[in-house]
């Protein structure tokens, strides 16, 4: 497989990058960020673009491609309604629109959250966006999955990138296992989230299991995982 990841500097984007330079089924992997990422990797070809909202530019570099991980995000605390669209709905709608114009039916896998609102009319701001950006994805002509994990454990030196988030993981860190056993519905790992992507994008024929939900909580992320 010919990957291309967005958002692989970010915590969650960390373990699904890990996880792709991993797997022997993954050939080439491509990091579209505003930044380099500070590592070299046989397999890793970074693009550095500072504009997510028009990847014009970049339609040369993204043929070929079998899969689509989309891991930008950012906290909504601080952040108007239109700022956090920005963010959370313009720039995963122009990189789906870009990857999926030159690779007809890409597999485009997109980190929303648990208690995303499919509805678009709740209260919290957060959710209504997100629930926008997945029933937008949703709709394309693409093999688009909506990820919504809960509480996710960093792995392997993945950070998180918001000051708050930082202090909660270092904090709670120890109590993981005690949580997972408690809420294994609700809680999983930047190790998992990014090998549920693979197998998302695997061939049908090799995926594991049933069907896969084009929505999928924590429990389906932990079991695709395994």
């Amino acid at each position: 497989m010919n990957v291309v990841i967005f958002g692989a500097s970010g915590m969650v984007g960390h373990g699904v990058l890990r996880a792709c330079l991993l797997d022997p089924a993954v050939t080439s992997v491509l990091v579209v960020g505003r930044g380099p990422l500070g590592i070299s990797h046989p397999k890793l070809h970074e693009v550095i673009h500072q504009d997510l909202a028009d990847l014009s530019a970049l339609s040369g570099q993204l043929a070929g491609l079998d899969a689509c991980f989309f891991c930008v995000g950012v906290s909504v605390a601080g952040r108007t309604e239109a700022e956090y669209t920005r963010i959370t709905y313009d720039f995963a709608l122009a990189a789906a629109s870009a990857v999926s114009r030159h690779n007809p039916g890409i597999t485009f896998a997109y980190v929303s959250g648990e208690g995303t609102d499919s509805t678009e009319r709740g209260r919290s701001m957060w959710a209504r966006v997100k629930g926008r950006t997945e029933n937008a994805l949703l709709a394309m002509e693409m093999d688009a999955y909506m990820f919504r994990p809960g509480y996710i454990q960093p792995r392997h030196g993945a950070v998180s990138r918001t000051p708050a988030y930082r202090v909660m993981y270092t904090l709670t860190s120890w109590l993981y296992p005690l949580l997972h056993r408690i809420a294994p519905g609700h809680t999983t790992t930047t190790d998992h989230l990014g090998r549920a992507m693979l197998a998302v994008a695997r061939p049908h024929a090799a995926r594991p299991g049933a069907e896969i939900p084009r929505v999928l909580d924590s429990r389906e992320i932990n079991r695709l995982a395994a």
